[in-house]
């Protein structure tokens, strides 16, 4: 009896599973489970299911880098891969080696998936579109220089709009580096700051040709530039993810080139109608201006200029009378306004009391109004009209209340 262990039953079982030949490709389709993205390594951890089963499958980061769309759960996928046993745990599984969605391409599907990512981020908003320039004059133009996009475009702004520069950045727009020169031509252009405006676009073709500017690298460049970018990628019915961040999507790069140029025959035409009416302006202005002229030449100033001054000195003359006038009277007014006050003060003044026969009598300077304030021996003076008097007190008589002595 031969005794195994856990390890050569699980080895031998995974060499019996690498030898059959109807496991070394196996397609298989099912629904997304359980699905874990394993960032550090890149590995991708899923359960395919359907109603009434279920197998563990692994995508080994080397084959999930070429994944075109991001794997979720719910997902219906078809896998190609072979069935083999991962020894540790003693579990058979798919070893994905590539994965397509079920029902709709890859490409079609990672190109919805990464515009419902953008479009919840808000690069799509039309907040955020820059108007763009009325008269360039440096044009940047992003594209492959031996398509004829390049010659489209060069050719229509030279009929239209020949005045303006170009500026061609040349780039691949498909395969294999052609987003990274994408991006790359974007942000060389936003460094600048002579570009008023950037084309970047090519011709028509599939899903797979136009994949380059479905790139997420290359949208958020665009978004984060502050050039109005204009998008002509290829035909009318061919959108992309960098025609719905542009600032402008047109339908062909033709198309693009007509966006960012006025034509000339336009430009002419209103240079033509702002000349007529900037003449017509300066005629009216000119024949009100003359109108104005001949009334001021016609005024009686112009004519007769001494008339005015003489008004003038009239006038003059009658405002000095008035002012004289006025002040005489007023000077009338205050003199006897003065004699007025004069009379009242002469009336109340004690030299007329005194010239009346009164006197008045003081002491030491002091006016003496009883016969209190001296005693008998004391000199006083005595005012009079015409001069005063000193005197000697020899006696002093006293009236009572009623006058008498």
């Amino acid at each position: 009896m031969t005794v195994l262990t856990v390890s050569q039953l699980n080895n031998y079982i995974k060499c019996v599973l690498d030898e059959d030949p109807h496991l070394r490709t196996v397609y298989l389709k099912g629904e997304i489970s359980n699905f874990k993205n394993h960032y550090s390594s890149g590995h991708l951890y899923l359960s395919l299911k359907d109603d009434k089963s279920a197998v563990k499958a692994v995508m080994f980061s080397s084959a999930a880098s070429r994944l075109r769309f991001r794997p979720e759960d719910g997902m219906c996928v078809i896998a190609r891969g072979y069935v083999s046993v991962y020894p540790q745990g003693g579990q058979y599984q798919l070893y994905i080696q590539d994965m397509q969605p079920d029902g709709v391409g890859a490409l079609a599907l990672a190109f919805e998936q990464l515009k419902k990512k953008l479009e919840a981020e808000g690069l799509f908003d039309a907040s955020f579109k820059k108007p763009l320039p009325t008269l360039p004059r440096r044009i940047g133009v992003i594209t492959s220089p031996t398509g004829a996009a390049v010659m489209d475009i060069t050719r229509i702004l030279a009929r239209r709009y020949p005045m303006a520069e170009v500026v061609l950045c040349p780039v691949l727009v498909q395969g294999d580096g052609a987003a990274a020169q994408l991006t790359d031509a974007i942000r060389r252009f936003d460094r600048r700051n002579d570009i008023d405006v950037i084309i970047i676009g090519r011709g028509g073709g599939s899903i797979e040709d136009l994949w380059a500017f479905n790139d997420e690298g290359l949208a958020r460049a665009i978004f984060d530039c502050h050039i109005p970018v204009v998008s002509g990628v290829g035909h009318e019915t061919d959108f992309t993810i960098c025609d719905f961040v542009a600032d402008v999507r047109a339908s062909t790069p033709s198309a693009a080139a007509e966006c960012v140029s006025p034509e000339q025959g336009e430009l002419l035409s209103a240079v033509d109608y702002y000349r007529d009416t900037i003449i017509s302006l300066m005629r009216a202005r000119l024949d009100r201006e003359r109108t104005q002229l001949d009334r001021l030449l016609s005024s009686r100033a112009l004519r007769s200029p001494m008339e005015i001054v003489n008004v003038k000195r009239m006038q003059l003359d009658h405002m000095e009378s008035r002012m004289n006038s006025a002040y005489s009277m007023h000077v009338k007014n205050k003199k006897e306004d003065f004699t007025s006050l004069a009379a009242k003060l002469d009336a109340l003044s004690p030299l007329r009391v005194l010239s009346r026969g009164y006197a008045a009598a003081s002491k030491d300077g002091k006016c003496i109004s009883s016969v209190s304030d001296a005693e008998t021996g004391d000199r006083i003076e005595i005012r009079l009209s015409d001069g005063s008097l000193g005197c000697l007190v020899e006696r002093k008589i006293k009236t009572d209340e009623k006058g008498g002595l």
